[in-house]
């Protein structure tokens, strides 16, 4: 008999330290839930990364309507949403919209960080435009470095021309796809000339190289004007 209400004891006891067990673990994972969906909740949902589309060379080369497909937005542009453009180049002389946002992530970011990619003919067509999800979604950049980077994330239009200008320059149908587009987002968009700044222009960087053709470039944005 005795051992028996031991035995019953016992299993009681086991049976407590159980419940106490479950208990405590549903607490714990109840908590660690609450947390985890508060910090999905601060940091925004990870939309699609290099999701997006192309505007091949041979379309981008028709003439200024060839471009009125990009404003065909997922999200509605907002009037004076946009309040500048930034130009920048890859850096590296193969490159994709792809192989851009793999290095995005690498950083932190959450996808490519450009609103538009020109290629080189090197990973994608010479003069093809590629429209990132962040312009199709109408989401802030991450392009911008510098002490007011912050503000041109926000507030401006990020492209990214594939290459190193540093090294080499720039093919003659990036440069031709580059005003085409720059002219017609600022036309549509209500940006100044003067609004459309290079990367090393607001940060301590060379980009979009020491090779980019500056001065031409700006001759063809007083046209806008």
């Amino acid at each position: 008999m005795k051992r028996n209400a031991k035995s019953s004891r016992s299993s009681a006891s086991r049976s407590s330290t159980a419940r106490r067990t479950r208990v405590v673990w549903g607490a714990l994972l109840g908590a660690m839930t609450v947390v985890g969906g508060l910090l999905w909740a601060l940091d925004g949902a990870k939309g699609p990364s290099s999701g997006g589309w192309a505007l091949p060379a041979l379309v981008a080369s028709a003439g200024p309507r060839s471009y009125e497909g990009i404003f065909s937005t997922k999200a509605p542009i907002t009037p004076g949403r946009w309040q500048g453009i930034v130009i920048h180049h890859s850096g590296s002389v193969v490159g994709t919209p792809a192989s851009l946002d793999s290095e995005a992530q690498a950083r932190g970011l959450k996808g490519l960080g450009y609103h538009f990619v020109l290629g080189n003919g090197s990973g994608i067509g010479d003069g093809e435009v590629h429209v990132g999800y962040r312009w199709m979604q109408q989401r802030p950049g991450a392009h911008a470095a510098g002490k007011s980077g912050e503000w041109y994330n926000l507030n401006t239009i990020g492209i990214c021309v594939i290459g190193d200008g540093d090294r080499k320059t720039f093919t003659p149908e990036q440069m031709t796809r580059l005003v085409g587009l720059v002219n017609s987002l600022c036309r549509e968009l209500n940006i100044p000339a003067d609004r459309v700044v290079l990367h090393r222009d607001i940060a301590t960087t060379t980009s979009p190289g020491e090779l980019f053709p500056q001065a031409w470039f700006r001759e063809q944005l007083t046209k806008l004007n």
